[in-house]
């Protein structure tokens, strides 16, 4: 199965309110429409993470896979700014703290990301506009 054919892919946690509202986010700025999206449920995500070799168990990050490399926790979430372009671009300044840093507040969130933000029972389901930039 080749699912790894798209430039710019995002893997997420499909049941977490703040992943879901992270993805509409990107889908709204996405004027060029180059981003692709997969939820961590989904059998193509977790085909995806093992073509990765990231283990899809106790999973707590936002994955993005660009030009077939793949970044993980602030790191993607500053790539998927810098490619959304505009103003969006200027965060990926962030970069330049350290990792160890910048991943600690990643993980405060992302530990804490059900609590604060809630979570779903199942996964959101694009509308049939948007279900072409959703690998299912």
């Amino acid at each position: 199965m080749q699912l790894m054919k798209h430039e710019h892919h995002i893997i997420f946690d499909g049941v977490c309110n703040l992943c879901n509202g992270t993805v509409l986010f990107i889908l709204k700025r996405d004027s060029k429409k180059r981003f692709m999206f997969t939820a961590l449920q989904t059998h193509a995500g977790k085909e995806i993470l093992s073509q990765s070799n990231i283990p899809p168990s106790n999973f707590s990050t936002v994955v993005y896979i660009k030009k077939g490399v793949t970044h993980l926790k602030s790191t993607a979430i500053l790539n998927i700014l810098k490619d959304l372009g505009w103003c969006w671009n200027l965060f990926y300044i962030l970069i330049i703290i350290p990792p160890c840093i910048r991943d600690f507040i990643y993980d405060i969130i992302a530990k804490n990301r059900y609590n604060i933000f809630g979570r779903r029972e199942s996964c959101m389901v694009p509308s049939a506009e948007l279900r072409e930039r959703f690998l299912l």
